[in-house]
């Protein structure tokens, strides 16, 4: 598989993909660098990731300077052909901002940056991220944001919901999505979703720091197994 990293000014998740899909998942990935205009000098591009960090410092908003990056013309127009686009944390953000994904990411609920493993329930296996994920599996998955509460309108909810589009919801350790574990205040308890033609993800915390037994949790993993898994 064939795997393109973007990196902002301020990513700083950026290598630690690189290192889990390359040496980890033992796929190919290139750096792609935020001025790119043109994607197809790294040939035919399995899937797009957008890591976390602090894209531009996150100054304006989290994400809405980096969506005006000229890659962002490339990551678009990939998603829209049908290809694959991960985003993560501040990646997240951006692709919320580039309204390739429907709603917004604001201030965490009690307005403090929040750096600590929570517990995620899967919600669907109808994803290529989630293919592979038992429906109701518990993650336990570090999270490190300050604009992390997931918001959208009454009408945009429903649609996620009617369109199966919620791919992971904040949860305690028993699976139970309650207001203790809605870390972040997010509506819903909404930790990930997609978009409706079901090639574009997006997700708070950080599965790429959950991917080694080194690190003594390989909760996240499963992810990019999943994604691999139905890529190919």
């Amino acid at each position: 598989m064939n795997f393109g990293v973007v990196v902002f000014p301020g990513s700083n998740c950026d290598d630690d993909m690189i290192h889990v899909l390359g040496n980890v998942m033992d796929c190919t990935v290139h750096k792609i660098w935020h001025k790119e205009s043109d994607i197809s000098i790294y040939g035919k591009l399995d899937c797009i990731i957008v890591p976390g960090g602090f894209s531009y410092g996150d100054y304006l908003r989290s994400g809405a300077i980096a969506r005006y990056s000229p890659v962002m013309k490339e990551v678009i127009r990939f998603a829209e052909a049908g290809g694959y686009v991960f985003g993560i944390c501040n990646g997240f953000q951006v692709l919320t901002e580039a309204k390739l994904l429907p709603g917004v990411l604001l201030r965490n609920a009690g307005q403090k940056f929040i750096c600590r493993n929570i517990y995620l329930r899967n919600e669907t296996t109808n994803s290529a991220l989630t293919c592979k994920i038992d429906s109701g599996k518990i993650m336990k998955v570090p999270i490190a944001h300050a604009d992390g509460r997931y918001f959208i309108d009454d009408d945009g909810l429903e649609s996620l919901k009617k369109n199966d589009q919620i791919l992971f919801s904040y949860c305690d350790e028993n699976g139970d999505r309650t207001t203790d574990s809605n870390i972040n205040g997010s509506i819903d308890n909404i930790a990930g979703i997609c978009n409706k033609n079901r090639n574009v993800f997006g997700m708070m915390p950080h599965p790429e720091r959950a991917s080694e037994d080194a690190l003594g949790n390989i909760d996240g993993k499963i992810m990019f197994e999943s994604l691999l898994a139905c890529m190919n």
